[in-house]
C-alpha cells in the first residue's frame, strides 16, 4: 500500500490529507529520520481540531507509537510536544503526558533520549479559575517535549544548535581560566576556556508564541479560512531538525495542523512529509510556503539591485 496523491508539494516536501494512522501505515519500514510533531493534547475541554480525553489518551496514542517506531531509521528520533492538562473541577494536574512517556518506552520499545521543556513567556494566565479568579495557582506556561529514540544512540549533533556565548563567558575566554576544583566538587579542566563557537543549549527552550500578523494569518483571513488555533512557533521544530537531522534527510509530522514543521524543514533543506485530517487547515497551510516564495523573490530582487549598482559604479570609475 502506497501513499495517495499529495494535497500539495513543494521543493522538498509533500502534504497529505487523511487520517494519520492510515497514512503512516503506507510508509516503508525504517524510512524516516525524524518524526517531529505536536499531537492534539489530552485536554478536558474539547477543541475544534479534535482531541482525546486525558483518561483515554495513552490507549489512543499507542497505535501511532508502534507505527512511528516501525518507520523510523535505527538512528532516528521521535519528538513529541505535548502540553499538560488539569483535572476537571480541581486545581491538580493530570499525569497523562507522563503516562504516555512511560507507555511509549515500556510498551513500544522507545528510549527516552532526553526530556525537554518549552517555556512560553507569552502564555496567557491559565487555568483562569485557579490563576486569576481564586489565585491559588500560578500561570501554567511550560509544555513537556519528549525526545524519544529507536535505539540508545540516535544521530544527534549539539554543535548544530549552539547559542551565542554570554558576555561573562566571552570575558572569561578573553582573559583565560585557571583549571581548579570548584566548591561544588566539579573539577573544571583547561578545556573549559576553549572557544567552541558557542554555548551548548539547555533542555529548557524559551520561545514566546506571539505570531499575530504573519503571512500565514493574513492569507487565511483574506481567503476566509480559519487559522489553526494551536500552532507552535517555528523555532521549536527548527531546533530539533537542526539537532537531529542533516540536509536532505526526511522529517515527518503526522499531526501537521498548519504545517509549521514542514515550513521549518523546507527552510532548512530537509525533505518532509506532513499528514493532516482537516482539509481547511491543510489548505491554509499552503500559505506558509508562499511566504517562503515571497522571501526568495525579495532576495533575488535585492541581488539584482546590487548587481545593477555594481555595474553603474564600474562604469563611472
Amino acid at each position: 500500500m502506497s501513499l495517495p496523491a499529495p494535497y500539495y508539494t513543494t521543493k522538498y516536501g509533500a502534504a497529505y490529507l487523511g487520517d494519520a494512522l492510515e497514512l503512516v501505515r503506507c510508509l516503508k519500514d525504517a524510512s524516516v529520520d525524524l518524526i517531529m510533531t505536536s499531537p492534539p493534547f489530552g485536554l478536558r475541554r474539547k477543541k475544534e481540531y479534535g482531541n482525546v480525553d486525558a483518561d483515554e489518551y495513552v490507549a489512543w496514542f499507542l497505535p501511532f507509537g508502534r507505527e512511528f517506531r516501525r518507520v523510523l531509521k535505527d538512528k532516528g528520533s521521535l519528538v513529541v510536544d505535548i502540553g499538560g492538562s488539569w483535572n476537571r473541577g480541581v486545581p491538580t494536574k493530570s499525569l497523562y503526558n507522563f503516562e504516555l512517556l512511560v507507555a511509549l518506552c515500556k510498551e513500544t520499545g522507545f528510549h527516552l533520549a532526553e526530556d525537554f521543556y518549552w517555556f512560553n513567556p507569552a502564555k496567557l494566565p491559565t487555568p483562569a479559575e485557579w490563576v486569576t479568579v481564586r489565585r491559588v495557582r500560578v500561570k501554567d506556561a511550560v509544555n513537556t517535549i519528549w525526545w524519544l529514540s529507536k535505539t540508545p544512540f540516535p544521530r544527534a549533533n549539539n554543535k548544530a544548535v549552539l547559542k551565542p556565548y554570554s558576555a561573562s563567558m566571552l570575558e572569561l575566554l578573553q582573559k583565560g581560566y585557571k583549571p581548579k576544583l570548584r566548591p561544588s566538587g566539579h573539577d573544571i579542566s583547561s578545556k573549559f576556556s576553549n572557544n567552541h563557537g558557542g554555548a551548548i543549549p539547555p533542555n529548557l527552550i524559551s520561545v514566546a508564541n506571539t505570531e499575530s500578523n504573519g503571512t500565514y494569518l493574513k492569507a487565511c483571513r483574506q481567503s476566509g479560512l480559519k487559522p489553526h488555533p494551536a500552532r507552535y512557533p517555528r523555532e521549536l521544530p527548527e531546533f530539533f531538525i537542526k539537532l537531529l537531522t542533516e540536509e536532505n534527510e526526511l522529517v515527518l509530522d503526522p499531526f501537521a495542523g498548519s504545517n509549521v514543521t514542514g515550513e521549518a524543514a523546507e527552510r532548512l533543506g530537509r525533505r518532509w512529509i506532513s499528514f493532516e485530517i482537516s482539509e481547511p487547515y491543510l489548505r491554509g497551510s499552503q500559505f506558509r510556503f508562499q511566504e517562503e516564495d515571497v522571501s526568495k523573490r525579495k532576495q533575488r530582487r535585492s541581488a539584482r539591485v546590487r548587481r545593477l549598482i555594481d555595474r553603474v559604479q564600474r562604469s563611472l570609475f
